[in-house]
Order: C-alpha cells, then sequence, then structure tokens
C-alpha cells in the first residue's frame, strides 16, 4: 500500500465517520444542531433530509473503498459533500453568522481532501 492509498483510506474513513456522525445528531434532534440550524435560517423540516444527504455521502465514500471498480462512486459523493459544506458556509455567510463558521468548514476540508485523494490515487 502506498502513502496516497494509507491517505486515502484515512481520510476517506474519517470523513465518512464523521458525516455519519453529524447525520446522527441532526436525527436525533441534538439541541445544539437546533440552534445553529435556527440561527442560520434552515428551517427545522429540513433536517432529516439533509441528514440523509450526509448519510448517503458516507455511504459512498465506504463503497468507493470497497473496489476500484466502485472508486468513482466514492469521487462523486466526495463532490457531493465538498458541495453540501460548501452550501453550508454559504448559508452562514449569509445569516452572517460567523463565530461558528470553522464547523461547516472543517466539514467541508475534509470532503475536499477525501475528493483529492481519490481523483489522485
Amino acid at each position: 500500500m502506498t502513502g496516497t492509498q494509507l491517505a486515502l483510506l484515512v481520510v476517506t474513513l474519517f470523513t465518512a465517520a464523521i458525516n455519519a456522525g453529524i447525520a446522527a445528531t441532526d436525527l436525533a434532534g441534538a439541541r445544539f444542531v437546533l440552534a445553529n440550524s435556527a440561527e442560520v435560517g434552515v428551517p427545522r423540516s429540513w433536517l432529516p433530509r439533509l441528514a440523509a444527504l450526509k448519510l448517503a455521502g458516507s455511504a459512498g465514500l465506504l463503497l468507493g473503498l470497497c473496489d476500484a471498480a466502485l472508486r468513482p462512486l466514492g469521487a462523486a459523493a466526495a463532490c457531493g459533500l465538498s458541495l453540501f459544506y460548501l452550501g453550508a458556509l454559504v448559508f452562514h455567510l449569509r445569516a452572517r453568522v460567523l463565530y461558528n463558521l470553522a464547523f461547516p468548514g472543517f466539514y467541508f476540508a475534509t470532503a475536499v481532501a477525501s475528493l483529492a485523494l481519490n481523483v489522485s490515487s
């Protein structure tokens, strides 16, 4: 296993895990999720759908690791998650909620890293 392949494995597993985790907190209706979504203007009714997108991205990332033939699925999932979190950053900026911009920024960075490693390997 090369260094790039190992990095792809570690970063992709990490990205999939944190997205599954935050999707679970979305579905559970954690107080910080409800407060943050209300502050940036995301209706509570959107949370299950947004969580489903995060879970789909996680599943796609994991499937992309299973077989070389499924690698494009992993790249598509990473691209989708990158766009998802880019949208989250836009929502935060539009609402001028800057104090917690690091959270969607962190998720965006992991998704972009997964995409870059997927494309480069």
